[in-house]
């Protein structure tokens, strides 16, 4: 185990280790996330309030009278919010103006900041990518904190936005939201440490707790960078009172003893994996020779198999993970896939084996070999569903081949689940009503196209004229809670998507009527071509 000595940093992790030392012993315990995500470190602690004690002459211990007269009239229980004098709230910061997406600033209106949260907050399952880059878009927006701000936390909304980001395993873009922020907001600098680490840069962790000496570190994240900066005297002695003060939980104690005593490490037996690990504990694992796999670990976790150090089936197996979830460019995933020749068959080796061949069948303009390797190329994709990641990677260049069969029905849907479905529809010669549908929904004409199923007539009644009026699930939000009524209406295309078309009508019809035409016809296309349905 090697861990990097930056000489420039030790004095300063020197000179910050005795006011560590010399909080009180409540500010250094440990207390349980507060985040719906239930993985994140422990990398602060929080002082535990204690009531002041009631002095002489206070009525705080005194029993009411009997009988006595109220002492005020017309009291009322009102909710005040709180919070540091010069903090602002973060709510209001984004990376995205609403008028690039089509939606107003006061999209949150007056729905309360607590209800906005938890629906941010929701797991859905088995989303439409279209539906997940719209989720995605709405998380990013600089939009107006709501009107009904939460009266116990400045913050809620924008760290539900950012734990969101977290579960889909966006962690560029919820850094590039955390560094618009002040990280001296406890949770903020949690989030904001975990993110670093699990991008692979420990330093700038460590770098983040010494530039926010407001924040009170947990002695467990102190270890650990004391450590990286090469302080192994002050991490020792970190440890060694973190356990005498009952601070440091046995099964985090003996990691931390291991990771600081290199030959312990060696010769002990590999620890039990832990059922939960938070990105403090995958470190120091894998500082200490014993790296998690990281398939079994919330997706948050599939970014630190895409450094160079993991292997190749590793970075390509994260990289699918994450491409599926809509937040990594699909041509990483294509480079990784042609990086090398696969020396090997089955599960991912074929996926390898079968893009590698169509990149370079397209890369030599053979349009006979590429009709020939493209139905393969669907179906191994199809399997995984990264079925947009193919269109990503190569929609543009098989427009300018004539393909055959099967390759050519298959060149289309791939055009169509691009952003220029449009283009790729009026390229395409229609050869039958599945098709005419498909081209018509793309183009935006669908009144003489016919329905063949029950999905077909649903999205006719969608497309087939203009929504002049909201559908009444959602007429009373959109007053005044209109991104309410978008993340219902997101809920229910996804939801409905598994059978229940009048939800999925419903939220199509909304997104037309707030003017999201693309949007809703490339969920509708999604629809038909990657028969996630049903």
């Amino acid at each position: 185990m090697t861990i990097e000595h930056r000489a420039g940093q030790k004095a300063r992790f020197g000179a910050l280790i005795l006011p560590w030392l010399a909080c009180p012993f409540a500010a250094l315990a440990e207390t349980a996330p507060m985040s719906a995500i239930d993985w994140l470190s422990g990398s602060i602690a929080t002082p535990v309030a204690v009531a002041p004690p009631a002095t002489r002459g206070s009525r705080a211990n005194v029993p009411p009278v009997p009988g006595e007269p109220p002492v005020s009239r017309g009291l009322t229980d009102e909710v005040v919010s709180v919070g540091p004098i010069g903090q602002s709230s973060a709510n209001g910061l984004g990376l995205v103006p609403p008028e690039a997406i089509g939606l107003p600033r006061d999209l949150w209106g007056r729905t309360p900041e607590d209800r906005l949260a938890r629906l941010l907050r929701k797991e859905r399952i088995d989303t439409l990518p279209s539906m997940q880059a719209f989720l995605m878009e709405l998380l990013l927006a600089e939009f107006a904190p709501p009107e009904a701000a939460a009266p116990d936390s400045r913050n809620m909304l924008f760290l539900a936005r950012i734990d969101r980001l977290l579960d889909m395993g966006a962690l560029d873009q919820a850094m590039a939201l955390l560094e618009q922020t002040e990280s001296s907001d406890p949770e903020i600098f949690r989030r904001r440490f975990d993110v670093a680490l699990l991008l692979g840069q420990e330093d700038k962790a460590c770098e983040i707790m010494v530039d926010t000496p407001s924040v009170a570190p947990s002695f467990p994240a102190r270890i650990f960078c004391l450590a990286r900066h090469g302080d192994w005297q002050a991490a020792a002695l970190s440890l060694d009172t973190g356990r005498a003060l009952g601070q440091i939980d046995p099964e985090m104690s003996e990691l931390l003893l291991r990771f600081l005593d290199a030959e312990l490490a060696e010769v002990s037996d590999p620890l039990p994996p832990p059922t939960r690990p938070t990105p403090l504990v995958f470190r120091l694992l894998e500082a200490i020779g014993e790296p998690l796999s990281t398939g079994p670990l919330p997706l948050a976790f599939a970014q630190a198999d895409l450094q160079s150090n993991a292997g190749w089936k590793a970075q390509i197996e994260a990289a699918e993970r994450l491409t599926r979830a809509g937040v990594l460019d699909p041509n990483q995933l294509l480079g990784l896939y042609t990086q090398e020749r696969a020396s090997a068959s089955g599960g991912v080796w074929d996926r390898v084996t079968v893009v590698s061949s169509l990149d370079r069948a397209l890369t030599a303009g053979d349009a006979t070999r590429v009709s020939q390797i493209l139905p393969g190329a669907w179906e191994a994709m199809q399997g995984q569903e990264l079925e947009p990641a193919l269109a990503a990677m190569f929609a543009p260049r098989l427009a300018d081949l004539q393909l055959t069969g099967t390759a050519d029905d298959l060149g289309l849907r791939l055009g169509l689940l691009t952003p220029d479905f449009a283009e790729a529809a009026a390229r395409h010669t229609v050869h039958d009503q599945d098709e005419a549908l498909l081209v018509a929904i793309a183009r935006g004409d669908t009144g003489a196209a016919s329905a063949q199923d029950q999905l077909g007539l649903m999205l006719k009644r969608v497309f087939d004229a203009p929504v002049t009026a909201a559908p009444a699930t959602y007429q009373p939000l959109l007053m005044d809670r209109r991104g309410e009524a978008m993340l219902n209406a997101i809920d229910d295309i996804t939801e409905g998507a598994r059978g229940d078309y009048r939800r999925v009508e419903a939220g199509l019809k909304l997104l037309r009527y707030q003017g999201l035409e693309t949007v809703a016809r490339r969920t509708a296309l999604e629809m038909i071509v990657l028969e996630r349905n049903g």
